[in-house]
């Protein structure tokens, strides 16, 4: 069981690194529709959720 845990991080590390620039465009991307689907009354939270998310992506990759 923990080898198969331990290939699924391998394999998320490395779809990270290949693909972190469209990881990070697919965030922004889901970012602003929130941000527009709440009228902008939770653009700070959103942002910060949004670098939350890509911070994690860019360890996942930093793994690989």
């Amino acid at each position: 069981m923990n080898d198969m845990i331990d290939n699924l991080k391998d394999k998320a590390g490395e779809l990270a690194a290949e693909h972190g620039d469209k990881i990070d465009e697919a965030v922004d991307k889901v970012a602003e529709l929130a941000d527009k689907a709440t009228g902008g009354k939770h653009s700070d939270k959103i942002d910060v959720v949004a670098d939350k998310v890509k911070d994690a992506a860019g360890k996942l990759d930093d793994n690989a």
